[in-house]
């Protein structure tokens, strides 16, 4: 049986860190075991390091503000990563822009909250719902040096409800986030 080893970056809460535990960690798919051998974090203080410790995984903690710039920061976390021989880095919300010094070295996808190449960067839950759009959606992408800029591996939508707060659109891009993300890291490493 063939071991495929995973890395997840995150910076928050780690509800999409715990979506691809949950989903697909230890399990094995098309004859491909998939393990998430190594979780990173920017953020000593972020939720998703408890959601972590809970499948038995230590976040090693990497705080940008302790670099001072940003190539010296993905240096060490480029360092870090090939420490563990990982198949695909996976960016579950980390909340870096990330330099050629990570992006010419690591094989990395990345989750985003719309439906690229539609509102880029930090604020994309905010701008989708307050634009005309009438579909809102989330995208799988792999990282390239340009911000929310490489190629769409995948996308999902779904259309705007009649009064619908910016909870709601909100609560619906999670959601799809949740399912879309560990159903791509499969179809990359297990086809």
């Amino acid at each position: 049986m063939f071991i495929k080893k995973i890395a997840v970056l995150f910076s928050g809460s780690g509800s999409n860190l715990e979506a691809i535990l949950s989903k697909i960690h230890g399990k094995i798919f098309n004859g491909v075991k998939l393990e998430v051998v190594v979780t990173i974090c920017n953020k000593p203080d972020a939720y998703g390091i408890k959601r972590a410790k809970n499948y038995g995984l230590e976040t090693i903690i990497i705080e940008n503000k302790n670099f001072a710039t940003r190539e010296e920061f993905d240096s060490a976390l480029v360092s870090q990563i090939k420490k563990h021989s990982v198949d695909l880095v996976v960016l579950a919300g980390f909340m870096r822009i990330l330099t050629p010094v990570f992006t010419s070295q690591i094989r990395a996808i990345n989750l985003h909250p719309s439906l690229l190449p539609l509102f880029k960067g930090a604020c994309a839950i905010n701008d989708s719902f307050n634009s005309d759009m009438q579909v809102g959606g989330v995208s799988v992408h792999w990282v390239s040096e340009k911000l929310d800029g490489g190629k769409i591996i995948a996308q999902r939508a779904f259309s705007r409800e009649k009064d619908m707060s910016l909870e709601a659109w909100e609560a619906k891009i999670h959601a799809i986030e949740h399912e879309i993300l560990p159903e791509t890291i499969v179809e990359i490493l297990c086809k």
